[in-house]
Formats: C-alpha cells, structure tokens, sequence
C-alpha cells in the first residue's frame, strides 16, 4: 500500500479505525480480530484506538486490549505496525461522554494505556479532547512530559480547532506531528483545520471519514456523484470517499473504523485509486 508520514513514521495511506469493534452494536470478538487480520493483510500498517473506546460493563480499554490481542495473535511480521490511541475522553454508554484533561489523569490514562497495548513506548498519543474545565496548555503539557520521558513516541491532538492547533504547536513544537478531527462529505467544517495542518506540515486522521454512512447505496443516495463516480471508476463509494480525501492533501491520512473483515479490506483499495483532478474537483463542489 502507498505510504504517508506520521511524524518521522512511514505509514499505509488509509488507516483502521477501531472504534466499531468496541462499542454498541460491536461484533463479536473473534469477527473483530478477524478484521484486524485483514487490515493487516491488505497492507495496513496503522491502528488506530483509544481508552474510551468500550461499554461501560467492559471498564476502560476493551478496544486497546482487542488490537493488543489481535496483533499478537497474527501469522505475520507486527513489528512495523505503528499503533494509535488517545486519552481524556471518557466513555458513557447513554451519553454524552465527559472529558478530563487534567495532568495527572492524562500522564495516569497513558500509562494505563501502554500496559493495555504490551508496548514500553506508544507510538502516537492523542488528547481525545480539549476539557472545558482545564487550561489547554495544561493537559498537553502533561503529554510533553509524557514525551520527555519516553512513554510517547509522537504526540497527537484532536478534536481541536484552529486556535488549539496553533496552542499545540507552540507547547509541543516538533513533539506533536498529527490532528484527528471528523471530516467526511457530510462533514466538511473541519476543512479550515486541514488548511492550518497545511502550514504546520501536520498529518491530518479524518474521523468517520465515510461520515457514519453505513452501506454503499446510503452514501449513494445522500451525495448522488459520489455514487456516479463510484460507477464510472467501477468500484465503491465507499472507496471514492478515501481516494477523494486522500487527494485532498499529502496529509491526510483517514482512518475509517470497521467490524467486519470485507469493510476494512474494500476501505483499503482505495490508497492506489488515482483520481483525475477534474473528477476530485467534482466531488470536492457537491
């Protein structure tokens, strides 16, 4: 699969969400190592997951333990597999979920975190989300300290807007190399965030990428040339999407989540679609 960057890190173009292994609605456990199977054999080298991502009967952690499982238990060489997750949001099944971006609960989480995952150092650490209640800079200074120690690899924010990327980079400077915001055809207000990623040069991990659109023919009905270029390219909208984002920039790396092992497999063709810069035109107008 192409390659992009994370920080000094080469990884495959489109990512493996987690999140859908994890939560309401989840398969079950043996479907979803299954699907981390597959991403792998098609060429996915970049997982990412998350503390929060579970049910509440589960505690905290249930997607970190999945992948954690999942990659131990695979055939092949895992040793370049550059794993993802994120701490500060915290998980209500009845929602909405609540934050805690205070130092100690952040460096705590990661900690945890690690363990889950079996590794010294986590590859990329995310602020899941900015908390109303504690000072930005606070919360991604316990993710530097985190960093000088040498628990976190990289450093990743998201669900930030442009003021906080700007905040994020003054605090962390070259610690921090990513921004995970939801972007998709039916969410594109986070394109002002792309833009200052742009000048950052920071990777961006679009989530929900396929904007929570379940079947092909739902993302066909809701953006009509989506599903026309979808049928003229003779693949899926699903794949239009990504290969659409990913032209978008050399820095977009989207991450879509999947269940099942077919989601993930079809999600990943789209790293080697070439699209014409008229037709990215096209989509990037409806």
């Amino acid at each position: 699969m192409k390659q992009r960057r994370i920080g000094n890190v080469d990884v495959s173009a489109i990512g493996l969400g987690g999140m859908p292994m994890s939560i309401q609605g989840r398969k079950d456990r043996a479907t979803s190592i299954a699907t981390v199977h597959a991403a792998l054999d098609a060429g996915v080298t970049f997982i990412d997951t998350a503390d929060a991502y579970h049910l509440d009967a589960d505690g905290v952690g249930h997607n970190e333990s999945l992948i954690a499982e999942a990659l131990a238990s695979y055939g092949g060489d895992t040793s370049g597999i550059f794993v993802a997750t994120k701490g500060g949001l915290l998980h209500n099944d009845n929602g909405p979920w609540a934050t805690n971006g205070h130092p100690d609960y952040l460096k705590a989480a990661a900690k945890a975190s690690a363990a889950r995952l079996g590794v010294e150092r986590i590859d990329l650490y995310q602020f899941h989300r900015p908390d109303p209640a504690v000072p930005y800079a606070e919360s991604l200074g316990a993710l530097r300290e985190l960093f000088d120690e040498g628990l976190i690899r990289h450093i990743g924010i998201s669900n930030a807007n442009v003021p906080q990327i700007r905040e994020a980079v003054s605090v962390l400077g070259h610690s921090l190399v990513s921004v995970q915001n939801q972007f998709s055809p039916a969410f594109r207000s986070s394109g002002v965030e792309l833009e200052e990623c742009v000048v950052h040069e920071l990777a961006f991990l679009p989530w929900s990428p396929l904007g929570g659109i379940r079947g092909a023919a739902d993302l066909a009905d809701r953006f009509e040339v989506f599903g026309e270029v979808a049928a003229e390219y003779g693949v899926s909208p699903q794949q239009i999407t990504l290969a659409w984002e990913l032209h978008l920039s050399h820095l977009v790396i989207p991450i879509p989540g999947a269940s099942r092992p077919q989601s993930i497999v079809d999600s990943a063709q789209a790293a080697d679609l070439v699209l014409a810069p008229e037709t990215v035109a096209r989509l990037s107008a409806a």
